[in-house]
């Protein structure tokens, strides 16, 4: 039966996120939906050359630590997950999620796949697609290649709840229509209703983040002061059938929301406010207003929407060489100039072993790294040299790291704490695609269907 409200938590920001608040969440938040947030914009074409070298793996890489610590308390009190963790595999992904619940003791749980975002041979069957980012036609990243994923929007996520999954895994989801899925399913809304639809996505633009809306990144000393920063809490949204939305989070966590922080979360990544592109319609906030209604607890107004366009947006990732780096630090007298004569060495050195490089680095940390260089400034007691070059050779980039590291004993004098390391360099460029291009299923793996 359709409830006349939802609740809908944020359990992540990032792959990388904390896990304490999501079980804060599933325990004192009385939440009926917990979303898992996971992919960033490389992280599918980093998880497809993972699982090309491991069937078994392309998932994200905490899916197995996260679920085994909610579990428990979401399948006791009937929360539902909806998570994009499934990244690259997310067949894969529920079947590791089954397998988690079967070591905990539980019964096993009703898992849905949504797959079909991978449109990677659609991609090399039309090379003529132009590129958003220069007009040139995608025909010149396919030799390179590693992965091409469209945003699939909510609709398919909801349909994978109506068909009464408990925990739904997906591939590229665009990150707002996770939570709006949730609102679809649970208030029952129509996939036409767009003011509703504006409504949703806000919330879950809001939310994608997590801590962003609850003070995080808002935190800026003497300024503005966040309390309880070690334990910042998560977001949940309280939205009524009519598209109502209220935001709040667990009391006693720490963190906090309000207006200031609502109104720069609405701001992160909003390319146009006044068309703001999602798979599920464009999303205009110029008339949206926050309103505090108690400590910790914010209303939201005002979202509009227009019609969803015709096509989905596609991330293509290709593989663009390789990043070397090298860091050493210098302390004490003249150490800016110890700084500066390593640099020269370094590229001496790299000069000599006949390595060049199309785009080279150079960081005084400390001094120059983030305002570049101001002449005025005072001479530091202690500086960083980070020296980094691209390259489609690696060896030339493992050349970078390993000459840095040789700072250590060649001189000059004083050097400590060298460091290096060299990574693949996965480049990301994005293109329409017609929706018809695109085929979303749902896959069911274990309980009732």
């Amino acid at each position: 039966m359709t409830k006349n409200s939802i609740r809908v938590a944020a359990g992540s920001g990032f792959s990388d996120d904390r896990f304490e608040p999501a079980l804060e969440l599933a325990r004192h938040g009385d939440i009926d939906y917990l979303v898992f947030e996971c992919l960033a914009e490389r992280t599918i074409a980093r998880e497809t050359l993972t699982r090309l070298k491991n069937p078994q793996a392309g998932y994200s890489p905490y899916l197995a630590d996260r679920m085994r610590m909610v579990l428990p308390e979401c399948m006791q009190r009937g929360i539902r997950i909806v998570t994009n963790m499934g990244a690259a595999n997310p067949l894969q992904a529920a079947r590791v999620v089954g397998e988690q619940a079967q070591a905990l003791g539980l019964e096993a749980p009703c898992v849905a796949s949504i797959v079909g975002d991978d449109v990677t041979e659609v991609i090399r069957a039309n090379p003529q697609l132009p590129l958003l980012e220069s007009g040139e036609p995608v025909e010149s990243l396919l030799p390179h290649l590693a992965a091409a994923n469209a945003y699939l929007g909510a609709d398919i996520v909801s349909e994978a709840l109506r068909r009464n999954a408990q925990i739904v895994v997906t591939g590229r989801v665009a990150d707002p229509s996770l939570f709006l899925a949730c609102m679809l399913h649970g208030l029952d809304w129509s996939y036409d209703d767009y003011e509703r639809l504006a409504a949703g996505t806000f919330a879950g633009h809001l939310m994608e983040c997590a801590a962003q809306l609850t003070g995080g990144c808002f935190a800026d000393l003497p300024r503005k002061f966040v309390p309880d920063m070690a334990r910042i809490g998560f977001p949940y949204a309280d939205i009524d059938v009519s598209g109502n939305v209220q935001f709040g989070k667990v009391d006693g966590s720490g963190g906090r929301l309000d207006v200031a922080t609502c109104t720069e979360q609405a701001l992160y990544e909003m390319h146009d406010p006044t068309s703001y592109i999602t798979p599920d319609c464009v999303l205009d906030i110029t008339q949206a207003e926050f309103v505090q209604m108690a400590e910790n607890r914010v209303q939201m107004t005002g979202a509009r929407g227009r019609p969803r366009t015709p096509s989905y947006k596609v991330v293509v990732g290709y593989h663009d060489g390789w990043i070397g780096e090298g860091e050493v630090g210098y302390a004490g007298p003249h150490a800016l100039a110890r700084a500066r004569m390593s640099e020269q060495i370094v590229r001496e050195r790299l000069a000599l072993r006949g390595f060049t490089y199309p785009e080279i680095r150079v960081d005084y940390i400390g001094v120059s790294s983030l305002h570049g260089e101001q002449p005025d400034r005072p001479e530091p007691y202690e500086v960083r040299l980070r020296v980094a070059a691209r390259s489609q050779d690696r060896k030339a980039a493992e050349a970078v790291g390993f000459e840095v590291r040789t700072l250590n004993v060649n001189g000059p004098a004083g050097g400590g704490g060298g460091t290096n390391a060299v990574r693949q360099v996965i480049g990301v460029k994005s293109l329409l695609l017609p929706r018809e291009h695109v085929r979303p299923e749902i896959v069911m793996n274990g309980g009732p269907t």
